[in-house]
């Protein structure tokens, strides 16, 4: 009987399938306790495998959470079927970007591995909640048939390459920029160069400067489309931006180039990655994004840094091999409207007005799928995915702002799409304005959250939503934003009105609040943030969203936005009309201040964990000689299952691991080639005497020498004996590199 697995084995990328079995083996060797739990969380951070809260009593929902936590310290305490409380998983969709058959899939996951449901992120990515950690092999294996990748979801690393969903569409962009984004997004995944990373990396890309669909002024690197004229021809390039970030120190991105051509795109962007890793912080963690890295030497000094890391650079072929397959994302539509006499349904016009944006190209147009909270269910994913096949040739997004987006559908197809949406509950308008309310997981699965950003939000969105033809289309433009701790997640500084989870103490008892901003600007690139006025319990910040927006509604100049009206009155003006809202009830007076949203509980944060968006910093050497260990347990394996010409070769390739990531140390531009590789660790590393120490005189040095020269073993117990060595060496490139970090830290002597 032909398993689903073998089944799938020749639809999954061969460099895909590998980096899934390595993880299979990385999760076995960690409940043996063969791999350190810091160097295994980074690990699985790196396959997008998250911790997962499970304390908040109920979701937004009201369906009820386990009060569990992820217990991947406690792997060594007896062998177990499962794991024993689930998890997340990130899904990485570089630049937003669906296949129909992709979101199908994601749908069948949701189901069969999480609870059916399967959620937007502020950066473009799917999450699924609730994910045990044994069935994620699995899962990946199913993604990587359909050409998806977990890897680098997370973890100290180049996150989801994010870019503007209207690229291709839009009026005012310089030119399409998918294509550089997925150019940048495979060649910086898995690269060398971003291994060594304090913490994580952010790129975004923007076709135009003054539209906000590629928030190019809070990521590590923001690139804007722009043209030149030069010799008489229209050149491509890219006005780049660097040190953009939110957090709880937000810091608007800083010019490095005003001109970055299109060849010199990628080699830039690795420049700007091997700075980061060779001179970020790497221990304190508060202090270790790229933003803090150019406050500290100034733009100038990170300028010169960049182009002197260029010149340094090994000549690759890829960085401008791709200039010949820029058309290969080019859409186009369906030749003709598939249901033009559809009569409009009720409700069809104010959805058109809010969810659907007019493309450049005539007759067509954008349409925005609103998904409350960024959340929809597996059902509806088919049913989305059905709706894409027959309205469109295969052109769904994610968004920045936890929607769904369809391009290129025929005006004339409108009304059909609208009431196929009704059917499936979608068809909810007010899409990227004041009732779409964007917000992080906060407490109901972050371990860092401090107040419930998810369930603020829902009520707010209800709401809001029930007031919609009170309001002006100014007004019912604005956007709100809630996070639920300071990390931003919901990116609450670029909001019209935003709200930071804080928590306060009334007479001895906890009280959930909430930090409110105003006056971010998310057009021109989310140009400008706003400006903090106080914390206001979470149970009055509906009535401070009904104060704002009716000041403004009222009080505003023809044509003035939210931000000038801010600007105008002044922040005195503003707090003072919220001091109202700033008190707070005493316990016996009113019990529900001090519980929060959607949690029938009284508050704590007692319950607040250690939070893994940082990750672990482990170093490009560790990650290489865990490689090299894992190498000799497979070939042990193989040597038992009696393939002893395998376990030889995979001995061979173990030591090569282990000298190469001793030898990166010394040599940045480092091919892969394993000729390349053993000359470079005899020269570098044994001839100068640096491995001699560790290694018996040297004597272990000389196993990798002789047995890369030797070719393969004539039978079994050679190939037993190259195994013994090789552990031999693996044994001795730990300590080797462990005299080299005492070194560097000055402990010993050199």
């Amino acid at each position: 009987m032909t398993t689903w697995k073998q089944a799938l084995a020749g639809s999954i990328p061969e460099a895909l399938g590998a980096e899934i079995e390595v993880f299979e083996t990385q999760i076995g060797l960690r409940k043996l306790g063969r791999i350190d739990e810091k160097l295994f969380a980074e690990t699985r951070l790196r396959r997008g495998v998250y911790g997962q809260r499970y304390d908040n009593g109920q979701r937004h929902d009201g369906v009820e959470s386990q009060s569990l936590a992820f217990p991947l310290a406690d792997l060594t305490k007896g062998p177990q079927t499962k794991w024993d409380a689930p998890g997340m998983q990130r899904i990485k969709v570089p630049m937003g970007k669906l296949s129909s058959r992709q979101l199908e899939v994601m749908a069948e996951l949701a189901e069969e591995y999480s609870d059916g449901i399967l959620h937007v992120t502020t950066r473009q990515d799917v999450q699924l909640h609730h994910v045990h950690i044994e069935d994620t092999p699995d899962l990946m294996r199913r993604l990587a048939a359909v050409g998806i990748t977990t890897r680098e979801a997370c973890g100290n690393s180049v996150r989801n390459v994010t870019a503007c969903i209207c690229a291709g569409t839009c009026r005012t962009e310089a030119f399409d920029v998918m294509p550089y984004a997925k150019a940048v997004t495979w060649f910086l995944l898995g690269h060398d160069d971003v291994q060594d990373m304090g913490r994580k990396f952010k790129i975004s890309f923007s076709g135009c400067k003054t539209e906000p669909c590629g928030l190019a002024s809070f990521h590590d690197i923001g690139l804007i489309a722009r043209t030149r004229e030069i010799d008489g021809a229209t050149r491509r390039g890219f006005e780049l931006v660097v040190g953009g970030g939110l957090g709880a120190v937000p810091y608007a991105a800083q010019l490095l180039s005003d001109w970055v051509t299109e060849e010199e795109l990628l080699p830039t962007c690795q420049a700007i990655c091997r700075v980061f890793a060779r001179l970020g912080e790497k221990e304190n963690r508060m202090r270790a994004r790229f933003k803090f890295l150019v406050v500290k030497l100034g733009i100038a000094e990170i300028r010169r840094l960049v182009a002197e890391e260029r010149e340094k650079l090994r000549p690759d072929p890829r960085w401008v091999s791709y200039l010949s397959h820029l058309g290969e994302l080019d859409e186009a539509p369906l030749p003709e409207p598939v249901a033009p006499a559809t009569p409009e349904a009720e409700g069809f016009a104010r959805w058109r007005a809010t969810n659907v944006k007019p493309q450049r190209q005539p007759g067509f147009a954008l349409v925005f799928v609103r998904l409350p909270l960024g959340d929809f269910t597996s059902d509806q994913a088919r049913g989305v995915a059905s709706l894409v096949r027959r309205f469109t040739t295969e052109t769904l997004r994610t968004t920045v702002e936890q929607n769904l987006a369809l391009r290129w559908v025929h005006d004339a197809d409108l009304p059909a799409l609208h009431a196929e949406l009704v059917a499936l509950g979608l068809a909810a308008p007010g899409a990227n304005g004041l009732e779409d309310v964007v917000s992080c997981p906060g407490t109901d699965t972050c371990k860092l959250g401090i107040s419930s950003s998810r369930g603020l939000a829902a009520v707010l969105a209800e709401r809001l939503g029930g007031a919609e033809s009170q309001r002006s289309a100014d007004t019912s433009a604005l956007r709100v934003k809630v996070s639920g701790c300071f990390n931003s997640c919901g990116q609450h500084h670029v909001a019209d009105l935003g709200f930071l989870g804080v928590s306060r103490n009334v007479d001895g008892r906890r009280v959930p609040h909430f930090q409110v901003v105003v006056g971010g600007e998310w057009a021109n690139n989310a140009g400008s943030f706003g400006l903090a006025i106080g914390a206001v319990p979470s149970k009055n910040v509906p009535a401070v969203v009904d104060e704002l927006t009716g000041r403004y509604e009222r009080e505003r100049q023809p044509g003035e936005s939210f931000r000038a009206f801010v600007q105008r009155i002044g922040k005195k003006e503003i707090r003072a009309s919220l001091e109202r809202f700033m008190a707070v009830p005493s316990y016996q007076q009113d019990p529900s201040y001090y519980r929060d949203w959607g949690d029938p509980r009284e508050y704590t944060i007692g319950d607040i964990g250690v939070g893994e968006c940082a990750g672990e910093v482990v170093s490009f050497v560790a990650f290489g000689l865990a490689a090299a260990e894992r190498g000799l347990f497979e070939a042990q394996l193989l040597l038992d299952d009696g393939e002893w010409e395998r376990a030889a070769a995979r001995s061979l390739a173990a030591m090569v691991d282990a000298a190469r990531a001793l030898t990166r140390e010394l040599h940045p531009n480092l091919g892969t080639g394993a000729d390349e590789i053993v000359r470079e660790f005899r020269d570098r590393l044994v001839e100068p005497g640096i491995f001699r120490d560790a290694s018996a005189g040297g004597k272990h040095a000389t196993y990798l020498l002789r047995h890369h020269a030797a070719g393969p073993p004539g039978d079994a117990a050679l190939a037993r004996q190259r195994l013994e060595e090789a552990q031999l060496f693996v044994d001795a490139a730990h300590l080797c590199h462990e005299a080299l970090v005492a070194r560097a830290s000055g402990k010993v002597a050199p």
